[in-house]
């Protein structure tokens, strides 16, 4: 049965490796919306912008599937898995420094505490203190063997990384037997 709709990525293994980026990255995207909107455990300023590259990683990789599958030109599939390499390096980083902060190596960004620049922008000063809940980037919410949510975004966005070169690298496609 090498012929069946499951043999496709041994056919087009560029395909697969974007479709696994794909269903990876948006997983994990999930995953942390189900912390903060299920367990309501709320993301800091640095949570936030570790998402930022799944907002890219997500139709692009998926973009890229569809156009593996579709035949398009090699210089622009490699070009689109550079792009994802790119952004989950970055993201990488990101959560990396994050850990960091977390384990409290290096100092984290000031602007980490919540914006306070306009105290009469939303009412008196005394009303709005008490409806903060400022989110500290440097306290770890939540923990598996030790590894926080950033430790695992590290993790998670090295592996997509590995998976984008392991597109990238990928043969041409073959087209189907007869």
């Amino acid at each position: 049965m090498s012929n069946g709709f499951f043999d496709w990525p041994r056919r087009q293994p560029a395909a697969a490796a974007a479709l696994a980026i794909f269903v990876v990255a948006a997983a994990t995207l999930a995953g942390a919306w189900y912390f903060e909107i299920v367990l309501q455990m709320p993301p800091c300023h640095l949570c936030l912008e570790e998402r930022i590259p799944y907002h890219v990683v997500i139709p692009l990789s998926l973009l890229l599937a569809i156009g593996v599958r579709l035949g398009a030109p090699q210089k622009l599939i490699a070009v689109g898995f550079l792009a994802v390499i790119a952004a989950v390096l970055c993201g990488a980083a990101l959560s990396a420094y994050h850990a960091g902060v977390e384990w409290r190596l290096w100092p984290g960004p000031t602007d980490c505490t919540g914006d306070l620049s306009d105290f009469t922008k939303n009412g008196p000063l005394l009303q709005q203190l008490q409806s903060v809940h400022l989110v500290s980037c440097d306290v770890a919410a939540w923990r598996l063997l030790g590894i926080s949510l950033a430790g695992y975004n590290t993790l998670i966005s090295l592996a997509l990384a590995v998976i984008g070169g392991a597109g990238l690298l990928a043969p041409k496609p073959r087209p189907p037997r007869p």
